[in-house]
């Protein structure tokens, strides 16, 4: 039986690494191996490339490293015929890519994202698709744990793969502190998230005035949550207060004060981006210098992320829903596999929105660490082995995860393509012309229509549970003065069910 299989490509790491560098990849993987053989897991790795080993598991091998479609095929097969309960992606995007999903939001200008990449399609058993809507049911526990794209000696991997073998599971008391640092602009959303999760908000951090070093002190807390702005290939987060937008963290001053076993939920735009620093020149993606640093897990977004500025939605609640499941016991890939489903349950139906925070946001880490356990009052039964008895317990946490991901997947609808709508009744145009003034979106901005498609399974009661018969999406990214930097988009969602607008949110980018 295998509990938790590690797959990469030996091909792509030894273009990167050579042969001497895949020894020492190998050999650090053989130690993690032998301290989850002492924790109770039967550990594989698998390369994805290797065509001995995918005929062994009924599949075809990976013949091209960048190609999104062999990889699902590839991972797919090794579901089908070994179940593992975990499955950890070692390397970055040049190892193993992100899957290619579709950004239905994209229009090159507004949301510039073309695609929203990321790992939710290994977590399913649906076949490879670049409509994120195929993806509604994630059932499998999944992590990526990332050596640096673009690197030419082995360091960072052989670190992170240390950190994994040699983790530490406490109490979840000692999670209940966090850091949680926010733009002084989103401080109402963030101070929800944080009474949510931890019951208090009393510890925020606003940026502006803090950052972008903070003290050793401020950031020992082992939970982080970061509700701020990134960028693109930025080592840098942002805060906000007015126009001012200055460094809220910054990843070179995380150096030496990040404790391990940290576990981070970072909402913003490009969190988890696993960018090309050694090429760039430019220090390590914030993601990746949490984990040098021997945190556990960090949970963010590959692509711009969208969340209100009051109360709570999208990215706040996807990331909250991690942290959230951590504090109940579980692994950092069933915390993140939690979230996904109850972001996918949290709402009738997925509108572009959800769907692209939905594909976005993965985790970075070894998904079968536990960070934290809840203390149980009860022992052992007599003549029961302990990793027989936790191997049946998650079996059957599994069975539950599986059954709730398919009936996801056979029921939620979703808004995932554009429609065409010949003429929008004058109610209709109105309340769109409200709601754009409420968002401060130009009075010229289009809103497009994205048709709303129920499952088989659901259709029979769809008209009498109120679902949308469409919804309408506008972005704005305001232009600026020549010469300045345009500002950060506003998108608007509203739905509209039996001809009339009966509801909307307003989201910024993160």
């Amino acid at each position: 039986m295998d509990d938790k299989i590690i797959v990469s490509n030996r091909a792509a790491l030894t273009a990167k690494y050579g042969t001497a560098g895949l020894a020492r990849i190998k050999a650090a993987v053989d130690t993690l191996v032998a301290a989850d053989k002492a924790r109770g897991l039967n550990t594989r790795l698998v390369y994805l490339d290797d065509a001995v080993a995918m005929r062994r598991l009924r599949g075809r091998a990976v013949t091209n490293a960048r190609s999104a479609l062999q990889n699902k095929q590839a991972i797919d097969a090794i579901y089908r015929a070994r179940s593992p309960e975990y499955l950890m992606i070692l390397g970055a995007t040049d190892v193993v890519p992100h899957q290619d999903m579709g950004n239905s939001m994209y229009d090159g200008v507004n949301d510039p994202d073309r695609h929203a990449y990321g790992d939710l399609p290994y977590a399913c058993d649906a076949p490879y698709s670049r409509d994120v809507a195929a993806f509604r049911g994630p059932t499998r526990v999944v992590g990526r744990l990332p050596d640096l794209t673009g690197a030419r000696e082995p360091s960072y991997v052989l670190a992170v793969l240390g950190t994994a073998a040699t983790y530490k599971t406490r109490l979840v008391g000692d999670y209940g502190g966090y850091f949680g640092l926010s733009t002084h602009s989103w401080r109402k959303s963030t101070e929800q998230s944080l009474f949510n999760m931890f019951g208090n908000s009393a510890a925020l951090t606003l940026a502006p005035p803090s950052g972008p070093a903070h003290p050793a002190a401020r950031l020992a807390p082992l939970s982080h949550f970061i509700n701020c702005h990134g960028g693109m290939a930025d080592p840098t987060f942002y805060g906000e207060k007015g126009r001012s937008q200055p460094d809220a963290l910054d990843s070179q001053a995380l150096v030496g004060k990040i404790r391990p076993g940290t576990v981070a939920a970072v909402e913003c735009c490009y969190g988890a981006e696993l960018y090309d620093s050694v090429t760039l020149a430019l220090p390590l993606p914030i993601c990746q210098q949490y984990l040098r640093q021997r945190a556990y897990g960090y949970f963010g977004s590959s692509t711009i992320a969208y969340g209100p500025a009051v109360g709570n939605g999208a990215a706040d609640l996807i990331t909250q829903y991690f942290l959230l499941a951590l504090l109940e016991g579980a692994s950092l890939g069933r915390a993140a596999l939690l979230a996904r489903q109850r972001f996918v349950q949290q709402t009738a139906e997925l509108d572009p929105v959800d769907l692209k925070t939905l594909a976005q946001f993965n985790l970075l880490g070894d998904p079968s660490v536990h960070p934290a356990k809840v203390a149980s009052p009860t022992g052992l039964p007599k003549g029961v082995e302990r990793f027989e008895l936790q191997r049946q317990q998650r079996n059957e946490r599994r069975s539950k995860l599986r059954a709730m991901g398919e009936m996801l997947q056979d029921t939620k609808p979703t808004a995932s393509r554009k429609t065409h709508v010949a003429r929008k009744s004058p109610t209709v145009r109105k309340a769109l012309a409200n709601i754009a003034r409420e968002a401060g979106i130009n009075s010229k901005a289009v809103f497009t229509p994205y048709k709303v498609s129920t499952p088989a399974g659901a259709r029979a009661g769809a008209k009498a549970a109120g679902v949308a018969s469409r919804y309408y999406v506008a972005v704005y990214r305001p232009r600026g003065k020549p010469g300045t930097v345009p500002g950060r988009s506003v998108a608007a969602v509203a739905k509209e069910v039996g001809g009339r607008i009966i509801g909307y949110r307003i989201y910024e980018e993160k």
